[in-house]
């Protein structure tokens, strides 16, 4: 992780070099824990294939997403210290609605891309937002300026690895998908993986400018919230008609919240790896949820199953490819003079929007600079309506009519605990979760 690229500078000697080579080790192990758990939060959508409406899901997985987002940060941080972030930059309150926005509707495309083509297929194929990221990373906020030739040919060969892997699983789709439209799937998954590129740039701005992670989330939900909500409300006949579609899945409703939940803390994880590694390398690391969204739909769900060798060596083959792609991007870490161009992308983000600038150098680099505020009495009760609500959907839920495998099931989440609690310890080890 350490390497100097030929004909590239040396990094600077000191304790700032060893922070920023830390923060990248954390940044890494961040985005592993992503991929995670990002790829076990899509498995309760498969109760699409029950028959019920894609925007009922994606609506009730939002309303997980909201609840979790609030209340996770009220518990680890505090929701003073959010609004301490909100005072220095609440320019950056308008760029969290929108990346909220985009992601609401891509998350309601992969509903519809798992209904047509399966998780198995589905997964790699809007992973392909790594190439936006890398793009947007570059071109937005000098990810990869001063890097050297080693750096650059990882990067772009690891691009072009994911991108061989996505057409060949695009190819395979129509043969194992079992629903009259595959193309559809396709074409919803190749979508979702646009807007969750775009969605990148606010990530990346909210960092650069120094807004903690678990602040920037509790904005971004408001606009996952309504927007997922005026989609349900347009296409399923309004308030009463959306209310009817939630009746109908009412059994469902506590997977439906549990994943919203789950997504978060993969998005979490997300978060500090953009932070830490920037959006060109650790939305391809994040992106190894497909290796864990191919567990899970084959392992757990039985997708494949039935379908010929060939079928089964290309899925696999193509998940590998683009797996091997993002590895070769995540390991080519920035230099230290890589990272000095991102603090001038800071500094800029600093004087166009009026920030302090000792404020954003410090937060840069994983240091808060106020002491941070306790948690209040309304931390605890955000956390106890969170959890009352999960209480209460839990009365009403059923064991979903699909062949699961409980064994594999049990096995994938202990080794995504595992990683949560190694993750998690990392990053409050080197920045109490700044």
């Amino acid at each position: 992780m350490g390497s100097v690229a030929q004909g590239e500078p040396a990094p600077a000697a000191g304790p700032a070099a060893a922070r920023v080579k830390r923060l990248q080790a954390v940044g890494v192990l961040s985005g592993v824990a992503a991929g995670a758990w990002l790829g076990a939060a899509e498995a309760p959508t498969k109760v699409v294939t029950l028959g019920l409406s894609p925007l009922a899901i994606s609506l009730v997985m939002v309303l997980g997403v909201f609840l979790a987002r609030w209340s996770l940060p009220a518990l680890i941080r505090g929701t003073a210290n959010v609004g301490a972030d909100l005072r220095r930059t609440p320019h950056l309150v308008v760029w969290a609605l929108m990346a909220g926005c985009l992601w609401a509707v891509a998350n309601t495309l992969t509903v519809f891309a798992i209904r047509d083509v399966g998780l198995s297929i589905a997964f790699p194929l809007w992973n392909a937002n790594s190439l936006l990221g890398i793009l947007w990373g570059a071109l937005l906020f000098n990810e990869l300026s001063g890097a050297g030739p080693s750096r650059w040919l990882g990067v772009l060969g690891g691009a072009a690895a994911m991108f061989a892997g996505a057409v060949l699983l695009a190819l395979v789709s129509p043969t194992q998908a079992t629903a009259q439209h595959a193309w559809h799937g396709v074409a919803a998954a190749l979508g979702a993986g646009v807007l969750w590129g775009t969605m990148y740039i606010p990530y990346r701005k909210a960092y650069l400018t120094g807004m903690n992670p678990l602040s920037f989330v509790t904005f971004f939900t408001v606009g996952e919230l309504g927007m997922m909500s005026a989609l349900a409300f347009a296409y399923l006949g309004g308030p009463s008609g959306t209310l009817a579609e939630l009746a109908r899945a009412r059994g469902a409703l506590l997977w439906l919240l549990l994943g919203g939940f789950v997504w978060v803390v993969g998005d979490l994880f997300q978060q500090y790896a953009a932070k830490y590694v920037g959006i060109g390398r650790g939305i391809p690391l994040s992106n190894t949820n497909q290796i864990w969204g191919l567990l899970w739909g084959m392992l757990v769900f039985g997708e494949l199953s039935g379908s010929g060798r060939g079928v089964v060596l290309r899925v696999v083959g193509g998940s590998l490819i683009m797996a091997l792609g993002a590895g070769a991007i995540a390991l080519s870490t920035a230099s230290t003079r890589e990272h000095g161009r991102w603090q001038d992308a800071a500094r800029r983000e600093a004087e166009r929007y009026g920030v302090d600038p000792r404020y954003v150098s410090a937060r840069l680099l994983g240091h808060d600079p106020e002491p941070p505020r306790g948690r209040t009495l309304w931390d605890w009760l955000i956390v106890a309506a969170a959890t009352a609500v999960f209480v209460a959907v839990a009365a009403l839920a059923e064991a979903p009519q699909l062949p699961i495998a409980y064994a594999w099931a049990g096995a994938l989440t202990l080794a995504m605990l595992g990683l949560l609690a190694g993750s998690g310890l990392a990053l409050w080890r080197v920045t109490r979760f700044g």
